[in-house]
C-alpha cells in the first residue's frame, strides 16, 4: 500500500513533522512524556477551573479541565470533551492552547476529562471515568452557570470513540439526556484490526499496527473476536435508535474511515440527524496543520456544526 501521492500537497509537510512510529509497551512512556510543539496560550478572556472529582465507584478522583469565556451570558452551553491518544495516551491539559479560544468563540464552556490510560486501565475504566465526569458536569451544571439542556460530547480519534461510547451509554443509563456527540475521525471499531485492510487508507500517523496496540490495551485482549461490549467499541452496538444529534468528520486516508462512514450510515438508518464529513487527501489528525486549505476547511466544518449544536 502505497497512497503518498494521494496526500493532499499541503499536507505532506506534516508527514515530515510527525513521522509514522511503532507503539508497544517499551516505548510507551516515551510518548506519553514527548513534549508536543504546542502553539501559545491565549488567555482569551477564558478563565480555567482545574478540579478534582469524585471517580467511579471504588476509583480514584478524576481531573476535570473547567474553561468557562468571563463575558458570555449565563447559562452556558457546555462541550464535555474526551483527549485522544489511541486509548494509551493524550492528557487533557495538552489542549489548552485550542480549549481556550473555542470557548471564547463559541461563548460556551468546555469540560475536558482526565480518564485513565489503558494498558494500565482497561476497559470499562476509562470510560466509567468519562461517564463519572459527566454525571459531575449534570449534577453541578447550575453551580457551573451551565444549560444542562445544552450538554453534549465531543472527541478526537480515541476521544471520539469515547465519546460515541459516551453517549450510548447515557442514553441506555437513562440518567442524563446529550445534546449532540460531535465526533472527529473517531476510533469506533475493533474490528477494523480484523478486517482486510484499506487499500489506501491507514498508511500515516496512524496505522494498522498501532490500532491493533491501541484495542488490545483498550480491551485486555486480542481485538476482533466476539463479545466485545458497544461501551468499549461504539460501532458493535446494534441499536442506535434515540442517539443525539450527530456531527463525523474523518479524512479519506484515514485508518478510521470506513468504519466512520459505516457509523454515520447506521445512525442515519436510525433515525438520528447526522452530518458526515470526509475530507480528501488527507490522513489521521490532517486537521492539526496550519495554512492547509483541507485542514481549515475542517476545522470551520466543525466550528460552524458546534454552533448550531450549541445554539
Amino acid at each position: 500500500m502505497d497512497s503518498r501521492h494521494l496526500v493532499d500537497p499541503e499536507l505532506a509537510p506534516f508527514l515530515e513533522m510527525f513521522p509514522s512510529m511503532m507503539l508497544s509497551r517499551d516505548n510507551l512512556d516515551e510518548v506519553r512524556n514527548r513534549l508536543l510543539p504546542l502553539p501559545p496560550i491565549e488567555e482569551s478572556g477564558v478563565e480555567l477551573e482545574r478540579i478534582m472529582v469524585p471517580g467511579p465507584a471504588g476509583a480514584p478522583e478524576i481531573r476535570l479541565h473547567v474553561y468557562r469565556p468571563r463575558e458570555a451570558a449565563r447559562p452556558l452551553p457546555c462541550i464535555y470533551h474526551i483527549h485522544g491518544g489511541g486509548y494509551v495516551a493524550g492528557k487533557a491539559k495538552d489542549l489548552e492552547p485550542a480549549h481556550r479560544p473555542l470557548a471564547a468563540l463559541l461563548g460556551c464552556a468546555i469540560v475536558s476529562v482526565d480518564y485513565r490510560l489503558s494498558p494500565e486501565t482497561p476497559f470499562p475504566g476509562p470510560i466509567e471515568d468519562c461517564y463519572a465526569g459527566l454525571t459531575w458536569t449534570f449534577a453541578n451544571a447550575e453551580a457551573l452557570g451551565l444549560d444542562s439542556e445544552r450538554i453534549g460530547v465531543m472527541g478526537e480519534s480515541a476521544g471520539g470513540g469515547l465519546a460515541a461510547a459516551l453517549a450510548l451509554l447515557a442514553r441506555d443509563r437513562g440518567e442524563y439526556r446529550l445534546a449532540f456527540q460531535h465526533l472527529i475521525y473517531p476510533m469506533l471499531d475493533d474490528r477494523t484490526c480484523a478486517r482486510d485492510p484499506h487499500p489506501y487508507a491507514g498508511e500515516f500517523l496512524w496505522h494498522a499496527h498501532n490500532n491493533h496496540f491501541g484495542w488490545s490495551s483498550l480491551l485486555g485482549h486480542a481485538p476482533g473476536g466476539e463479545d466485545v461490549s458497544p461501551y468499549a467499541a461504539a460501532a458493535r452496538a446494534t441499536d442506535l435508535v434515540g442517539l443525539p444529534p450527530t456531527f463525523i468528520s474523518t479524512g479519506a486516508l484515514d485508518l478510521f474511515v470506513e468504519e466512520d462512514v459505516d457509523y454515520a450510515r447506521r445512525l442515519l438508518r436510525a433515525g438520528v440527524p447526522t452530518e458526515l464529513h470526509v475530507y480528501p487527501g488527507a490522513f489521521h489528525a490532517f486537521d492539526m496543520m496550519e495554512g492547509a486549505v483541507v485542514a481549515e476547511q475542517a476545522r470551520r466544518d466543525s466550528r460552524q456544526a458546534l454552533a448550531r449544536f450549541l445554539a
